[in-house]
């Protein structure tokens, strides 16, 4: 009896103990990355909130922010990052057409939201108000820009995700890979929605 109760027990213990899968192991790397990001992201806000009065006479954020712009690269992003959402379930009902039209569309909107954050830049810069103009347009500029060189790691992302859906279709690695993918774009949506608030809404008023 002790022999067949140890025996049931051996084979009991397996079902307590499931191994992680890729998908939970390589989850769990990616959002500890986001974490590091966090932090960077965190200390980039911080010196911005120190520094945003710290004009040295130039141009302010009042004389130098364009809502209307601001407001269409929030657009795009926003939009895209809903549009990321519907990809994720075209790839669980296996649509791989459907996917790749919805990246595609997703890179689309990217490089619209990037085009137009370049143009501020160049406007700005052109006028005088460089990132060495003073300490306030240093902050900025480093906020989101960094914010912008994400944004461009995504679009390269997508490529690569494209690329991969036509050559090895919808296998395995690429759902892990499309996972890892879309939390990044989102933490890069909510990270341009504090940015979008704290620094272009509260950089306007009087």
């Amino acid at each position: 009896m002790s022999h067949v109760s140890i025996a049931t027990a051996g084979e009991r213990a397996p079902a307590r103990y499931q191994p992680s899968t890729k998908l939970g192991v390589t989850g769990f790397g990616f959002y500890v990355y986001l974490l590091s990001d966090a932090i960077l992201f965190s200390a980039l806000f911080a010196t911005f909130a120190v520094l945003k009065t710290a004009t040295d006479g130039g141009p302010t954020a009042r004389d130098l922010f364009d809502l209307k712009n601001v407001g269409l690269e929030t657009a795009c992003l926003l939009t895209s990052s809903f549009v990321c959402g519907l990809a994720m379930q075209a790839a669980e009902a296996r649509k791989p057409r459907e996917l790749a039209s919805l990246l595609g569309l997703v890179f689309a909107l990217g490089v619209g939201f990037l085009g137009l954050e370049i143009r501020e830049f160049g406007a700005m810069i052109a006028a005088g108000a460089g990132p060495d103009r003073s300490a306030f347009l240093s902050a900025f500029f480093a906020l989101v820009g960094a914010h912008g060189l994400h944004i461009t790691v995504g679009l390269i992302w997508i490529g690569f995700l494209l690329v991969h859906l036509t050559t090895m279709g919808l296998s395995e690695s690429y759902h892990r890979r499309l996972f890892c993918f879309s939390l990044f774009w989102h933490v890069l949506d909510v990270v341009w929605i504090a940015i979008f608030t704290f620094v272009y809404l509260l950089g306007v008023q009087p």
